[in-house]
């Protein structure tokens, strides 16, 4: 698929050769065995060709070898596998990937996204995520991968936020992608998966093998569920980002939201560096509210937003994320704007504000 757009390559990506009587969408395989011979159907747990279908259309969007798993918690566990003495990863970055490195047997070094960044002598692995979970920091992909390698370290990007069609980490030098593609790829609340793309074959096959040696495989009915849903990414993204631009002017300056943030508004900090390095924005911004209290408050009053962790599909949702344990005042919000009219959600949205009594 290469020379068409985003748009395209969402929509015919991993889908099968065409051939009369056929379905245009492969069906899920679901099977535990095949009948021998095959090079790489044998058992279930090692390969099934829906798995196949989703990494060819992921692959060729990240530009790499792609492996999907179960979850993004399982995809960003084999990548943490592949180092052995000492990882540096984002101190502000997804709680739950720091939860595990500490449980692994290597020294891990936190580091805010927005730096400034140690020496990397003697680090095997570097794990950034731009922009990060949920503080929408930004650093420089390529300056970081270029003192990685000098330094003889792997660079792996948790690109989740960003997405394939966002952001291309192996483009910039980048050696692994990783991603939690419950959110915006999939892009429909309904799916827990999650995908590797390595620049390299050799670690890839290295992601392959401990997928199949620990069981992290999806399952196929999820598999299909997300292949499904890439195919309208482009067309969410686009619905997404420009919410989140209208949503962002209408909450510059408004007297109850504080610290504002989304890296597509030329006023924030991360601008420059992200848009050097990002293809197009998406639908999550932040601010601060004065409490837990005015927060629920204004959700109460919302029609259209809900209150729920995650992020990037079709509905607007908000998620207070102090309450679980990220280091952000009780009233910060992460905001994933949906697919909504923008014109209604936002005024659903100042509506709330006005009318929750804060």
């Amino acid at each position: 698929m290469t020379g068409y757009g985003d748009g395209t390559r969402c929509v015919h990506g991993g889908m099968p050769d065409p051939q009369p009587g056929t379905p245009l969408q492969a069906s899920p395989v679901f099977a535990t065995g095949f009948h021998a011979g095959h090079p790489s159907y044998g058992y279930g747990r090692a390969d099934n060709p829906t798995y196949r279908a989703l990494e060819s259309a992921i692959g060729a969007l990240d530009g790499g070898e792609c492996v999907v798993f179960a979850s993004g918690m399982a995809a960003i566990s084999a990548v943490l596998g592949l180092a052995a003495g000492k990882i540096v990863l984002p101190s502000d970055g997804y709680y739950l990937t720091r939860t595990l490195a500490a449980d692994l047997p290597v020294t891990v070094a936190e580091v805010p996204t927005a730096g400034p960044w140690p020496s990397f002598d003697g680090v095997d692995l570097v794990l950034l995520e731009t922009p990060s979970n949920p503080g929408l920091d930004v650093c420089d992909i390529t300056a970081l991968v270029s003192a990685a390698h000098a330094a003889g370290a792997l660079v792996a990007v948790d690109n989740t936020t960003a997405t394939p069609i966002g952001q291309r980490p192996l483009e910039l030098g980048a050696d692994i992608v990783v991603s939690s593609d419950s959110k915006a790829l999939a892009g429909h609340s309904d799916v827990l998966l999650g995908h590797v793309t390595c620049r390299s074959a050799d670690v890839a096959g290295r992601i392959r093998h401990a997928r199949t040696v620990r069981g992290g495989i999806p399952g196929p009915f999820e598999t299909w569920l997300a292949h499904r849903g890439l195919g309208t990414l482009d067309l969410r993204l686009a619905r997404q980002a420009r919410n989140a631009a209208a949503l962002y002017a209408a909450l510059s300056g408004h007297p109850l939201v504080s610290d504002l943030r989304w890296p597509g508004a030329e006023q924030d900090s991360s601008y420059v560096v992200a848009s050097k390095q990002m293809r197009r924005f998406n639908g999550v911004f932040t601010f601060t509210l004065r409490s837990q209290d005015a927060v629920e408050r204004v959700l109460a009053a919302s029609e259209l937003v809900t209150a729920a962790t995650s992020f990037g599909g079709l509905h607007s949702t908000a998620d207070r994320r102090a309450q679980w344990g990220d280091p952000v005042p009780p009233g910060f919000v992460r905001f994933s704007a949906g697919c909504e009219d923008t014109d209604d959600l936002v005024a659903d949205v100042l509506r709330a504000l006005s009318t929750s009594d804060l």
